[in-house]
């Protein structure tokens, strides 16, 4: 199954591992983990973002080796490194660490979504699996590896993440499966629990308030949307992470088909997050601004401003949903 991985892993003694930009917990463990198992195989590595890992994931770095890309510093390292992309199979979305990949030795994605129509890299993707952390755990017992506690509690923290806790769409028995093994390596669920869910700063909720004030219902109140800008970022005093969650607050309403969030970054940057219930599939609308993800689970930037964007969104949409 990951016979061009482990080739991939073979032919190189020195890798640089990224993720997408604005990093999460799925993107974040499936780093952790292959960078254990490339430190088992004897291989040197790197493990560098295009921004900082979000504050209520540190944990997941139990030994402080993520870095956050800068110019001067790297820049001259990375033609002596192959590069590995996870849970990403688009070169757009890995921010700065774009211009890695003109620079590196060689390219390799290892992802779980479907590739955007603009993007054709080589690597792994299985669109079956639940999460990059699951793809990983396979890997390590394909190569017969086992992990560390620590190691297998990012694992953990990585596949709760992308699954909403064994909820979302795309959770099968074999996640199930790659989880009870990131247990038997000693993963701690209960510490995962408290550090994603239970550990949110005082902020967040601020932050979680004025979103819902500003909450909107579109289309027979089948879409909702939240939007929040940088003065509200400003004014809670939350990180611009901490809004990550806050657009699946909506479909909690048996009425609300898809949710939307659309914030603005501190630098004026719109962002796009969606979440749908299923009869929408948010990646392919995604892909139509530049962006991706899942069926039920997606997002883009956007270079038009907020009431723009959502006009355009609400137009698409508008059109999905007539019918549903």
């Amino acid at each position: 199954m990951f016979k061009n991985v482990v080739s991939f892993i073979n032919k190189h003694d020195s890798f640089l591992l990224t993720t997408h930009d604005s990093p999460d917990a799925d993107g974040i463990g499936a780093q952790i983990v292959l960078s254990a198992i490339l430190k088992a195989k004897g291989k040197t590595f790197r493990i560098i973002n295009s921004t900082v890992i979000p504050s209520y994931l540190r944990f997941m770095d139990h030994e402080s080796i993520i870095e956050c890309w800068d110019n001067k510093k790297h820049s001259p390292l990375v033609s002596k490194y192959a590069l590995i992309a996870l849970d990403t199979s688009d070169e757009y979305h890995i921010g700065q660490m774009w211009d890695v990949i003109k620079s590196a030795k060689e390219m390799f994605i290892l992802d779980h979504h479907e590739q955007g129509p603009h993007s054709n890299l080589p690597g792994f993707i299985d669109t079956s699996a639940a999460s990059a952390s699951e793809l990983v755990v396979e890997l390590a017992s394909y190569m017969e590896l086992e992990l560390d506690p620590k190691t297998a509690t990012a694992a953990y923290a990585g596949i709760v993440y992308d699954t909403g806790f064994f909820a979302y769409p795309k959770t099968s028995v074999r996640t199930f499966r790659n989880a009870i093994k990131t247990l038997e390596w000693g993963a701690d669920p209960n510490f995962v629990y408290r550090q994603l869910m239970e550990s949110a700063s005082y902020q967040s909720l601020l932050l979680q308030k004025q979103a819902l004030a500003n909450l909107e219902f579109h289309a027979r109140k089948k879409i909702a949307v939240m939007t929040l800008s940088k003065d509200d970022l400003l004014m809670t005093g939350a990180g611009y992470e901490e809004a990550e969650s806050i657009v699946n607050i909506p479909l909690k309403a048996k009425e609300v088909e898809i949710s939307m969030l659309i914030k603005e970054k501190p630098t004026g940057e719109i962002r796009c997050s969606m979440r749908s219930k299923g009869k929408v599939n948010v990646s392919k609308i995604a892909q139509e601004f530049g962006g991706g993800g899942h069926v039920t689970a997606a997002g883009f930037r956007s270079s038009l401003s907020m009431e723009k964007t959502l006009n355009k969104l609400l137009c698409i949409l508008e059109e999905k949903l007539a019918n549903v």
